[in-house]
């Protein structure tokens, strides 16, 4: 099957969870038998071009325009890309099968495409623009939002990687359940797997003594560092030595290394702003836990990274986090939002290594198991042949001769019975 997807972002270009998903992913669909084409965002100093373990990576220029706001820029990027994927496909033997988009910021291109190519369109929201501002407050907020409801309207079938999403998406989209599929996300435990450390490593970021409690991600206030934070003090009353490392970069680190100086927790936190991948994997293994307090969290792959790492978990029973972490079986759920629980479930991960070498183990048996690429794309796989088969045996194409109203509000509604489907297929 030959597959066109976009991305607004692939490695090395990496924002958030998007990237390493779209990477994983697509190179796990090859490995199934597909063709696939990844149209994303290119950048100074990465090529046009790249063969990416037989992913065919285009990279794609934006305008040279200034652009006023992250919204125009997006439309820039959009028409760039359209324009590069028509001249694509002249140039390729044969036709696409079939377009996968990866959330609203490349949804303008997979849509025009869809109805150029007349192909079914498939879409995996990672998270919605609600979920993450807690509902829509401004113009720009709803700008997006209705952008991504646009989006899961036009494809075929839209793919989620939680239980919570999918309900998520048919609350805030009023999206049919027969429209939707969870999939969860994966890891590579091979990437996390480090055999050894360099004892002076842990000196970098802790006394010798010290036990590591290790975050990982982006500083805005949906991660919930604030509440981390918050926890920090009881923790210490308990287990005095304890170091807390915070790993990334974001809008509320100035926030948050002013509530560590209120708390007069300077010594016991450190922040190391962004890390490579090595640094990360090297501090999973000289951790003795790896917490993830989100507030919203639509999957949460930083715990399975974790997991992988074989580094004991405690997260926030939120999202999909508490569908990933069974509690005191895999890991440790805790109330969401509140400080004195996640503290005490810190507590009993430094304070009962054999507890916590025990959840360590079932994790990673889960990770392996249940939550591999490979069985993902398997998944993946049968949701694109179902999408085909309906396509084929419906009466959906495109319209000789119709208006732009005619075809954008109708032509995604496969079969003849639809409102005024007689004045299109005639």
């Amino acid at each position: 099957m030959r597959l066109l997807m976009y991305s607004w972002e692939f490695p090395p270009k990496s924002v958030g969870g998007l990237a390493q998903h779209v990477h994983d992913l697509s190179i796990a669909l090859v490995q199934e038998g597909h063709e696939v084409h990844l149209i994303t965002c290119g950048g100074q100093g990465l090529p046009a071009y790249d063969n990416f373990q037989g992913v065919q990576v285009h990279r794609v220029t934006p305008y040279s325009l200034t652009a006023p706001d992250f919204k125009t820029w997006i439309l820039h990027l959009n028409l760039a890309m359209l324009e590069y994927t028509l001249t694509l496909l002249n140039n390729l033997e044969g036709e696409i099968d079939l377009v996968h988009n990866h959330d609203w910021l490349t949804a303008y291109a997979a849509r025009a495409v869809k109805h150029a190519c007349n192909v079914p369109l498939v879409a995996t929201i990672h998270a919605t623009e609600y979920g993450r501002n807690y509902g829509l407050h401004n113009d720009d907020q709803r700008y997006i939002s209705d952008v991504e409801w646009w989006l899961t309207y036009e494809a075929w079938r839209v793919i989620v990687c939680s239980k919570y999403m999918e309900e998520e998406l048919r609350r805030v989209f009023q999206l049919p359940k027969d429209k939707l599929q969870v999939i969860p996300n994966g890891v590579d435990p091979e990437k996390f797997m480090v055999r050894d450390v360099d004892p002076e490593f842990k000196t970098r970021y802790a006394h010798p003594d010290e036990q590591i409690v290790f975050f990982v991600g982006r500083l805005v206030q949906e991660k919930g560092v604030q509440v981390l934070l918050d926890a920090v003090p009881k923790v210490l009353h308990y287990h005095p030595p304890t170091k807390f490392v915070i790993a990334g970069k974001g809008p509320n680190e100035h926030y948050l290394r002013n509530r560590v100086r209120e708390l007069g927790i300077e010594q016991s936190v450190y922040f190391t702003g962004y890390i490579d991948d090595d640094t990360r994997n090297r501090l999973y293994r000289c951790a003795d836990a790896a917490v993830f307090p989100s507030l919203y969290e639509p999957f949460g792959i930083v715990a399975l990274e974790a997991m992988a790492a074989r580094t004991p978990v405690v997260v926030s029973d939120t999202g999909g986090l508490g569908e990933i972490v069974n509690h005191e079986v895999n890991g440790l759920k805790v109330y969401n939002g509140s400080a004195n629980s996640l503290a005490d479930n810190i507590l009993h991960i430094l304070c009962d290594p054999a507890f916590a070498k025990r959840i360590e183990e079932r994790a990673f048996a889960d990770v392996r198991e249940i939550y591999n690429w490979p069985r993902i794309a398997r998944q993946t796989s049968e949701l694109y042949r179902e999408v085909l088969g309906l396509y084929r045996e419906s009466t959906w194409k495109r319209p000789a001769v119709a208006s732009d109203w005619d075809y954008g509000y109708y032509a995604t509604m496969p079969g003849p019975e639809r409102p005024g489907a007689e004045r299109l297929y005639q």
